[in-house]
Formats: structure tokens, sequence, C-alpha cells
């Protein structure tokens, strides 16, 4: 563009309102408007809707600690319109709250004056556009942004959001798993016994304890000995799966699975960290229990190895950090092409998982959908409520309700936001060695 077509924009832009978002840390502050109208935007002037994107406002959210793990405070991301319809998501990262907050803000000038009903071109022109491609930071910011886009679509055209994705697969609802711990026999059938009261079917449990690289046998033993007591309490009708967490080696890994196959097992989360591909296909080739990973990936490019190498039986993409919900149901289409299963990941804040449920209703593979709750109902779950006017996240009968209401299905009001102010990052919390030396996670 040169300088005068340039400057010719700014001038077009002028009559907009203030454009630049508020970035909401408690301090009041705003930052400075820009003037240019979002690249690319006057080619499709003459097509797509009349609805334009006038703000954008992004909100931290501190819940005590008793209640929220301190490392996750919710990052919420508001879109305004000018037809007064708005549109809602999440960008939180655990331990980089505030490089969440600070990127959906560098994407103020992608976002703001556009067509919200471009959910795709403007996808890729946070994606492609920002240059440096993928990242937990910017796909937060991405993800919080799409979110917000995909509610803005459903309210305009009148509809949940599943319906615009060609949903719903299932009347019933979506399944899901809650977390549970037991480490005794009486504790697994106690907990067996309210699970299946609640009408739950299934669950996913943590590994006793980190791994060295080569681990000893009485830790080896400790491992499988506690799947084995879950699998004995809960019985042969509760489905459960075990976040390894990244904690093994592939070495240790492949002796664990491989031992557990017996228990059948809905999936073996995380075996190995993430990032090495080729340590998890080693893994895979000494085992039929089921492997999953994909929480800390983003973008269906991260996915690509995976999938192609036939690492894994099921893939959790987090709708909060992989793209939103235009990333999540890219995934899940190469994975369906692939005949892999979806487990969507979110323990996070409650918008990013009622997001999930779209495209979880949406998706032929799916399989279940997590989230950070139990089988009892605990106080994080009436501060969902009071954030989100419903239940939000809770099962009936093994199953999320599908939302009923055009886009995500909810509205929330800033006031009740205030009522949990941002109180600033706190880190993703490290574990270490007996010896010292950090422990995978």
């Amino acid at each position: 563009m040169i300088r005068r077509e340039f400057l010719g924009a700014v001038a077009a832009a002028s009559g907009l309102k203030n454009r630049r978002s508020s970035f909401r840390i408690g301090c009041g502050c705003d930052l400075a408007p820009a003037a240019a109208l979002p690249p690319g935007s006057d080619v499709f002037k003459d097509v797509g809707s009349k609805l334009r994107i006038t703000d954008m406002k992004v909100f931290g959210i501190t819940l005590d600690e008793k209640i929220a793990r301190s490392d996750r405070p919710y990052v919420f991301v508001k879109i305004e319109t000018n037809q007064g319809v708005v549109g809602w998501g999440e960008a939180t990262l655990e331990g980089k709250a505030s490089a969440a907050m600070a990127c959906v803000n560098d994407l103020h000038d992608f976002i703001v004056g556009s067509d919200p009903m471009q959910s795709e071109h403007l996808y890729q022109l946070m994606y492609i556009g920002s240059f440096y491609r993928g990242g937990p930071v910017l796909g937060s910011a991405i993800s919080g942004i799409d979110q917000a886009i995909w509610d803005i679509r459903g309210k305009v055209l009148g509809v949940p959001v599943y319906q615009l994705l060609g949903g719903p697969i299932d009347a019933r609802g979506v399944r899901g798993y809650y977390h549970a711990q037991a480490w005794t026999l009486d504790a697994a059938k106690a907990l067996g016994d309210e699970t299946r009261k609640a009408g739950v079917t299934a669950l996913k449990f943590q590994l006793p304890t980190y791994m060295e690289w080569i681990e000893t046998n009485a830790k080896l033993t400790r491992a499988v000995k506690s799947m084995e007591t879950i699998r004995e309490g809960l019985g042969p009708d509760i489905d459960f799966a075990v976040d390894f967490h990244a904690k093994p080696s592939p070495s240790v890994a492949s002796i664990i699975v491989k031992e557990i196959e017996p228990l059948h097992l809905l999936f073996a989360e995380e075996v190995c960290p993430p990032e090495n591909v080729r340590a998890m296909q080693r893994v895979a080739k000494r085992s039929t229990t089921p492997l999953a990973t994909g929480e800390r990936l983003i973008a269906a490019y991260g996915f690509n190895q995976l999938i192609e190498l036939g690492v894994v039986d099921v893939l959790q993409p987090d709708i909060a950090h992989v793209g939103g919900i235009t990333a999540l149901w890219k995934v899940a289409a190469l994975a369906d092409a692939a005949g892999i299963r979806m487990a969507p990941h979110a323990c996070e804040g409650p918008i990013g998982g009622v997001a999930s449920l779209h495209v979880d209703a949406s998706i032929p593979n799916f399989l279940c959908q997590e989230i950070c709750g139990a089988v009892q109902s605990k106080e994080i779950n009436s501060v969902w409520e009071d954030i989100m006017g419903f239940p939000a996240m809770r099962m009936v009968d093994g199953r999320y309700p599908l939302p009923q209401k055009p886009g995500l299905g909810f509205e929330i009001q800033e006031a009740v936001l205030k009522k949990y102010p941002f109180q600033g990052t706190r880190p993703f919390p490290p574990a270490f060695h007996a010896d010292g030396s950090l422990a995978s996670q």
C-alpha cells in the first residue's frame, strides 16, 4: 500500500468508535486508539454482512486460591458490534495470564472494524498474519477471540454454534468425565458407588508419583498397583483414564502401559513429553493400551506428525489454547480421516468448557469431554454459576446437556466479573525430584 492509500484508509476509519481494547487489569487504564482499518478489510466491503466489530475487551478473573488454582486466573474476551450483539470467549493460559491478555490486545488491529461473520478469514489473519506461528500465548489469545466471534455468529443467525458446525451428532448431549482420586481399595469402591449414583460413566486419575528416567521396581510396582486398585474398586462398568502428565521417560512408560493392558483403560494420557513424537511412537509400538495427548499443542499443524505417524488413539486439544472453535474443528476433521478419536481438554474456566461442547456435539469422532471438576459439586461450581448464570459444566446422567440458546448459549454481565478482580499472574508450579532436579510434567 502506498502512503496516499494508507492515509486514505486512516481517514475512512476515523468514524469508528475508539477501537483500542481496554487492557483490564484493575488499573482502569486504556491503551491508545489505533487508526487504520483491519488489513485487507476493504476487499470484502461489498460481500458478507454489515455487522462490524466496534470494540474488544479483555478481562482477568482471579478466584480465591481455596477455590481454584492460582496459576490460571481466567482470561475472558468480550467482542462488541455495531448492532449490539456481543460475543464472549476464553483465553486462559496457565502461568501466563498477563501475556495472554497482552496478546489479545496485540491482535486488536486485526479484529476491530472487521465483519465477525468471516470467522475463517479472521482466524487466518490472526494466525498467519501474525508472521510468527503458533505458541501457547498466541494460540490462547486467538482462542479467546475466535470463541467470541463464533458466539456472535450463532446469535446473529439465531442458532447454537453446534448447529452451525453441523451438529448435533447425539441428541442426548456430550459425554464427559470428571477428575478423581482413590489410593485405597475402600476409597475406590466408595468412589464407584458415588459415580454410579450420579450417572457418571467415566473418570480420570493421576499417576501416584513422579518418575526418574530409569525407575526402580518399587516405583513401577506402585504405579501399576494404583491402577489395578482403581479398576478393582470401580468395577468393570466405569471407564477410567490415567493422566501420566509426561512424568515417565519412554522406557518407563513402555513398561507401565504394557503391564496395565488387562485393565482396559479408556486411555493413558501424555505418557511422555508431548513434544517428542518419536519417543511416544516407541511407547505406542509396545502396548495395546490406547494413548492420548494434545492439550499443549497449537493449531491443526501441531497435530500433523502425531496423526501421520499413527502415534496416538485419542487427541486432546484444548479450546482455550489450540486456536478456539475454528482450530479445534480442524483438528477433529484431520483426526476423523485418520480414525483417531477426540477427547478435548478443558481445565481452565467455564467459557472454554461450554465452547468445547459445541464442537464435541458436531464431530463424528468424539469420545468424551474433560472438565476439571469432580463427581460432587464444589465451591468452584457455584462461582461458575455466578459468572455464567446457570450450572455450567455439570453433567446430567453422564452427559453435558446441549446448549439451547443461540451462540454459545449464555450472557455474562461485566458487573459480575468485577467481583473477581485480576490479581496478576502466578507461575505454573514446577515439580522436583528428591535430588532437587526438575521433574517433567
